[in-house]
């Protein structure tokens, strides 16, 4: 095994791990199903609210905040 292996296999077991904590958070939630983006007032799908439990902005306004590296 060289460092490349050990670095992707190194790089793998941080992404699971986040992956497993951010999908805990969500499977806690039980607050009420926000339906409109709260920036910009567009409706938010079922389907991204279902992944997504607590979801509060659209698409579109959760791609700005990350840009400009909030939330």
């Amino acid at each position: 095994m060289d460092v490349t292996d050990i670095a992707t296999e190194t790089e793998e077991a941080f992404r699971e791990q986040a992956l497993a904590a951010r999908g805990v958070g969500r499977a806690h939630y039980s607050g009420p199903r926000i339906t409109h983006c709260e920036d910009c007032g567009d409706e938010i799908p079922l389907k991204r609210s279902e992944i997504l439990p607590g979801v509060e902005l659209c698409v579109y306004c959760q791609e700005g905040v990350e840009r400009m590296g909030g939330r």
